[in-house]
């Protein structure tokens, strides 16, 4: 692994692009004939009712007994139909028999190996132009998360809603599913962009003061698809309603934090999960970020100053995207990590001998006074391959209330 080294633009990195662009454009159109487009700027969007009666209650999150919680990150499944789904940019030694039951087996790896306390999903979780049917390659495609009883959550990236569901009747399907955290919007909010903006709270060890105050706040918005705006070309981008729901959110925890019993001084660390990068993300180079940076940034072409909300709201410690699946890199930008998860799935396109990779984040308590378990200490990353030992690689600390930095 070259770790932080830059990769020099090569005719595989514009071989890439080219192919994303082709496709995303031939996407496009044929969704211009076949799915109904919502010209609305925000609407009114209530919560669905849940069409799963079988659904199993959904669990608290809360820290381990170990002081940790564990959350991985999946991103761009890019899930079709199972067995008969081809692989995209394998070698020539891993063409046959390769198929989405690759993307599931190693999800299932990962499982085993981190035990997570939660798995979120960032977008692009199947690729509705190859799907059959929609709602069975989310079935097949959460289905390793499901069958480990899990805790779960997932956003919608720009591909999901190219086959037979509608982007608003993916997300009502996602959120019926077993063991899953994810929401369709806020309950309380009736006009607001996108489908699966939601936040989600951690609480404290069972049995200490944070038992019942939340330590770790996750964000979760949908960057959209692709512009509707006919003057703007590309890619989607998170609305101004979106950042006022954030900005709201951030806001109210932060209240709760520095209020009565156990108050702190200050918020608690956050992190956001969402899959079109920012802007921002473009203004690293090897010289400050870890990882690999093989392909251009695919962020909307217009900044709706989505980053500049979350430095005002001092909270937020880092943020995790997908998208981009051969970029795999976090650069510290203004006190927040903007990080990629890593092409996962195995119908995305990829590089051939590049592995597939998927991100953990650990974020790890401190002690109290009297030994018991207090607030969040550090929040640090690393990358596992999907090769023969799940090798681990590029491994940093987020952010701590010391430093940031590299792992010894």
């Amino acid at each position: 692994m070259e770790g932080a080294t830059m990769v020099q633009p090569s005719s595989t990195f514009v071989n890439i692009n080219k192919k994303k662009l082709w496709v995303s454009l031939a996407i496009a159109v044929l969704s211009l004939c076949f799915v109904p487009i919502n010209v609305s700027a925000a609407v009114r969007r209530h919560p669905p009712q849940q069409h799963h009666l079988s659904r199993k209650p959904s669990p608290k999150l809360r820290f381990g007994r170990n002081g940790e919680f564990k959350i991985l990150q999946v991103a761009d499944m890019h899930y079709a139909d199972g067995k008969t789904t081809p692989c995209e940019d394998v070698l020539p030694s891993q063409v046959d028999g390769c198929s989405d039951l690759n993307t599931t087996a190693f999800i299932h790896r990962m499982i085993e190996a981190e035990k997570p306390n939660f798995i979120v999903f960032t977008g692009d979780n199947i690729y509705g132009f190859d799907s059959k049917d929609s709602a069975k390659s989310m079935d097949a495609a959460f289905a390793p998360a499901i069958a480990a009883r899990i805790p779960w959550a997932a956003v919608l990236g720009n591909h999901d809603q190219e086959g037979t569901l509608s982007r608003e009747g993916v997300m009502k399907h996602i959120i019926g599913l077993n063991h899953t955290l994810s929401q369709f919007n806020p309950s309380d909010l009736h006009v607001i962009d996108g489908f699966g903006n939601y936040n989600l709270e951690v609480g404290g060890v069972e049995g200490s003061g944070f038992v019942n105050k939340s330590i770790l706040n996750l964000y979760f918005l949908d960057s959209g698809d692709y512009s509707t705006v006919p003057a703007i070309p590309g890619y989607g981008w998170i609305k101004p309603s979106q950042q006022l729901w954030f900005q709201r959110t951030s806001a109210k925890l932060r209240r709760a934090y520095m209020s009565p019993p156990n108050a702190q001084k200050s918020s608690a660390p956050g992190l956001v999960y969402f899959h079109i990068p920012l802007p921002e993300v473009a203004s690293f180079d090897s010289t400050n970020f870890t990882g690999v940076r093989q392909e251009d940034i695919g962020s909307a072409s217009v900044n709706s100053g989505f980053f500049t909300s979350l430095v005002e709201a001092g909270d937020v410690k880092a943020v995790f995207t997908g998208h981009d699946h051969v970029n795999d890199f976090c650069g510290q930008l203004t006190g927040i990590q903007l990080c990629y998860g890593g092409g996962f799935g195995y119908h995305a396109y990829g590089k051939a001998g590049w592995p597939r990779r998927a991100r953990v984040v650990v974020a790890s308590l401190e002690k109290t006074e009297e030994g018991g378990w207090g607030t969040v200490k550090s929040i640090k990353t690393w990358k596992r391959l999907d090769d023969k030992h799940l090798t681990a690689i590029d491994g940093e600390v987020l952010w701590s209330k010391k430093h940031t930095g590299k792992v010894e």
